[in-house]
């Protein structure tokens, strides 16, 4: 089994003149797992942190030079190498400010590409074929450079393979039609030249990838008909043979893809049973090609499939477990998980062997757990295990009086209320994992969409069954979390927001506006009735409900209660329940650029009740927040000041002219001002308590001494 997550966006793309071309020349690794290099095709190399989808660090050459080819990091020495106009070795830290201070070295012949591996010294292809390692290359940059190519013989892909004892260097070549595969090994320094098998006169293959696994180089390729072909090479050759020598490479239809006339498209494999195919049409979706699609190579089926959104460049690549593709305008980054392959697996009938085994699904995670591998929600978790293992207890007695998703759509179209929630919960209680993870956003679909036709038609307890399966996400069923909004269903509403990992930006921001206000309508009416607007579902106590609406009076939030959100004390400006949605929107997952233009739409009074909300927390932190609102799930410090910086960026122009956020202003630059103080003193504490590590211990201390430790 295959499955891809929701996606992210890492940075925006600037298509070049050619509308064809997105912009970007390539993606490498950096130090770090989670940083790669981005090399534009202009003149820029920018570092990212994928996690955080900011930049860390960039460079750019001058106007009037170019970046020749994608940016590579080498892992011995620590440094960054590029090369520009072609024959310009350029090599820098991560320190470095500019490139015009980075190390140069020209070169007598022009540079193909440059590659690099962990724990691997790079090495540099030629135009021309020819092939030296970086350290003897800068050691004699005007060294003769021989030409490797035949005459009109050009590259057209390279890569390099880590083997298990060596980095081993693959190109492929085209010439009048012809298309041949280079092997460079380099201990002992060999090049082998292999003829690949093609039909006459076919255009070069759409996209390469290679691989190692089994001691043997795997070598994926794209045809324009849509077969994918592999061949395999010896990663470590037994016979030698003459370097001139001309060996056939023999190839196999691994998958054939739906057929058409491609223009576009990418492939990489995955592991030794998984691919993944951007720009190839979809088998369901007809001629359109804006989808990645994850394919099992063993028994010829689709894993996984996501729509993407504008062009496609046909650009693709992959590391730790997440793959880059560009889009449209977009950069996206789509995290993917990859099990072991069976057939049961592969057409998803795979059954469980015990109910104490029994693990809650996992196939929608958490964003945390996505971008950092650790899951922060024990308790939905915890949840999604009971009821995962009572459905299989219940599956084991009765399953062939279970219901098929077939007959549950028709009786959701006809049941009234109790009845369609009690079928939804004779499914849930009967179906096995795999049946759900195909089902459930069908179902949840149908539901929503009779909900939409019929208002008085709104099965509470079902909806709510079906997030609680961790099979759903905003992107299976788009329209529930507003019908929830819709509905004031806010316990619903809150679920949704902790589960769900790809809630857009517009969806996030509609839920924050529509919770502040509510607030702000509880704080301005006096009507002591309010029994018709309860929020159905959050919280079944009906003498609590109406403390999400007004500043709660517990004694672990604060004293006295207040009416003014404009208030600058330590009192929570709203109640335990909508700071309780409050905090789950503050921890949705969003992109800065996307989300500020619809944080705009919010009113100066639903922004100032936000900030003094975020300024709560942000004092409470201080304190003992964390032990004293056990109640509410808190978002993390580095979220509430994010969220605060986008306000402020949002509505700066606004709160400044606005007389009423002048003491909410006033207040958050005076605490700001004390927190840059107490890091100023700590950042000198922390020198001086560095300064006396380093310093060494006198030796003619006896046994009792007093020594004096002045900080400044």
């Amino acid at each position: 089994m295959a499955a891809l997550y929701e996606a992210y966006t890492l940075c925006g793309l600037v298509p070049g003149q050619n509308s064809a071309e997105s912009g970007i020349q390539g993606i490498e690794p950096d130090s770090d797992l989670d940083r790669v290099i981005v090399t534009d095709c202009t003149r820029s190399v920018t570092v990212y942190k994928v996690s955080d989808q900011k930049p860390l660090g960039s460079w750019a050459v001058k106007q009037g030079q170019r970046v020749s080819c994608p940016a590579v990091y080498n892992t011995q020495t620590s440094e960054y190498v590029v090369v520009t106009d072609g024959k310009v070795i350029r090599v820098w830290k991560d320190e470095e400010v500019s490139l015009d201070k980075a190390f140069k070295a020209t070169v007598s012949a022009e540079i193909y590409r440059l590659h690099s591996g962990p724990e691997q010294e790079p090495v540099v292809l030629f135009q021309r074929g020819a092939v030296r390692l970086l350290s003897s290359l800068l050691a004699a940059p005007q060294q003769s450079i021989e030409e490797v190519l035949s005459p009109e013989e050009v590259i057209r892909w390279s890569t390099a393979v880590r083997t298990a004892r060596q980095l081993v260097l693959v190109f492929s070549t085209e010439k009048k039609g012809e298309h041949f595969l280079y092997v460079q090994r380099f201990n002992p320094n060999t090049l082998t030249k292999h003829k690949m098998e093609t039909e006459p006169g076919a255009p070069a293959p759409l996209s390469y990838a290679a691989s190692f696994r089994d001691g043997n180089i795997h070598l994926l390729y794209l045809g324009r008909s849509g077969g994918v072909y592999e061949s395999v090479l010896a990663a470590h050759p037994t016979v030698s043979t003459p370097a001139e020598e001309i060996q056939a490479l023999p190839r196999s239809l691994l998958l054939q893809l739906p057929s058409g006339d491609l223009s576009c498209a990418s492939l990489l494999p995955l592991d030794q049973v998984h691919v993944a195919v951007v720009g190839v049409p979809h088998p369901s979706a007809g001629s359109r090609k804006d989808f990645l699609c994850l394919w099992n190579t063993h028994f010829q089926t689709l894993q996984a499939a996501k729509e993407l959104s504008g062009r496609i460049y046909g650009q693709m690549w992959c590391y730790s477990s997440k793959l880059f593709v560009c889009h449209g305008k977009s950069l996206s980054v789509l995290p993917f998980e990859c099990e072991k392959s069976s057939l049961a697996a592969a057409v998803g009938k795979l059954k469980q062997t015990s109910t104490t085994e029994t693990k809650g699904p996992t196939l929608v995670p958490s964003w945390n757990q996505l971008l950092h591998g650790s899951a922060t929600q024990t308790h939905a978790q915890g949840k999604s295990r009971g009821m995962s293992t009572r459905r299989t207890k219940t599956s084991t007695k009765n399953q062939s009086s279970s219901l098929t998703v077939e007959q549950l759509i028709e009786d959701i179209k006809v049941s009234p209320v109790q009845e369609a929630e009690k079928r939804v919960q004779e499914f849930l209680s009967g179906a096995e994992q795999e049946v759900m993870h195909l089902s459930a956003g069908r179902v949840a679909c149908e539901l929503v969409v009779r909900c939409q036709a019929e208002p008085g038609f709104y099965p509470h307890a079902a909806l709510l069954q079906l997030v609680d399966t961790h099979f759903l996400c905003h992107s299976v069923c788009p329209d529930l979390l507003m019908l929830a909004l819709e509905k004031r269903d806010f316990r619903l509403c809150q679920i949704c927001l902790q589960l769900y990992p790809d809630i857009p930006e517009s969806v996030t921001c509609a839920c924050l506006k529509t919770i502040l206000s509510l607030l702000l309508m509880k704080a301005l009416s006096q009507s002591a009735d309010s029994a018709g607007d309860q929020p159905n579902g959050f919280c079944p106590p009906p003498a609590d409900e109406e403390s999400c609406d007004v500043p709660s009076e517990s004694p672990a939030l604060g004293s006295k209660p207040t009416r003014d959100p404009l208030a600058l004390d330590m009192s929570c400006p709203v109640g335990l329940h909508k700071g309780a949605l409050l905090n789950e929107i503050l921890q949705t997952a969003y992109s800065d650029s996307l989300l500020l233009p619809h944080l705009k739409d919010l009113s100066v009074s639903q922004v100032i009740l936000l900030l003094q909300y975020l300024r709560f927390l942000y004092l409470k932190y201080s304190q003992d927040a964390h032990t004293q609102i056990r109640a509410l799930r808190m978002p993390a410090i580095n979220q509430v000041l994010d969220w605060v910086c986008l306000l402020l960026d949002a509505h700066f122009t606004v709160l400044v002219l606005a007389p009423e956020a002048k003491s909410l202003l006033t207040g958050l630059h005076k605490f700001v001002r004390s927190q840059v103080k107490l890091y100023s003193e700590l950042g000198k504490i922390e020198g001086s308590l560095e300064a006396l590590k380093q310093s060494k211990q006198s030796q003619e201390l006896g046994l009792y001494a007093i020594e004096v430790i002045e900080l400044f």
